[in-house]
């Protein structure tokens, strides 16, 4: 007889529990779901400090079953201002395009991003109202080849 699972409320940050959930779901996908795609991949785009060559912001991503997820984005404020985070998005959508994908989608919780995403072609699909409280968090999606390629 097979004991029964603990259910257990995680305070701290556990890195191990993030990969193993994440890691789960992406087998049940690959093996349910995407089945017939090519193995979905993460991206990364880094923005390296010029003088010591550190990675201090960037872009996250993932590229599976024909779609980029740009999931994280962030430019230190010192850089802002430079049209860094333009040349973030292209760089990804041209990878992304380069492996295949029709489509990208992101969301934000801000303002000003939104206006940058609405500008370079994306269009809300879904909006999280009173996520914070008082604001919304909005799904934006963007076709990155036209439909008849797809």
């Amino acid at each position: 007889m097979t004991s029964a699972p603990i259910l257990e409320i995680v305070d701290e940050e556990d890195d191990a529990l993030h990969h193993t959930v994440r890691e789960g779901v992406r087998t049940f996908n690959r093996t349910v779901l995407f089945a017939n795609h090519p193995k979905g991949r993460d991206l990364a785009i880094a923005i390296r400090d010029p003088e010591t060559g550190a990675s201090v912001g960037g872009l996250i991503g993932r590229m599976n079953g024909g779609w980029l997820a740009i999931e994280l984005l962030f430019v230190p404020e010192r850089f802002r201002g430079a049209g860094l985070a333009t040349r973030l998005i292209a760089m990804a959508e041209d990878e992304a395009k380069r492996r295949g994908c029709h489509s990208a989608w992101l969301d934000t919780l801000n303002p000003k991003a939104r206006i940058l995403y609405e500008r370079l072609g994306y269009e809300v699909f879904g909006e999280l109202k009173d996520y914070p409280i008082g604001s919304s968090r909005f799904f934006l999606q963007k076709k990155l080849v036209a439909s008849s390629q797809s």
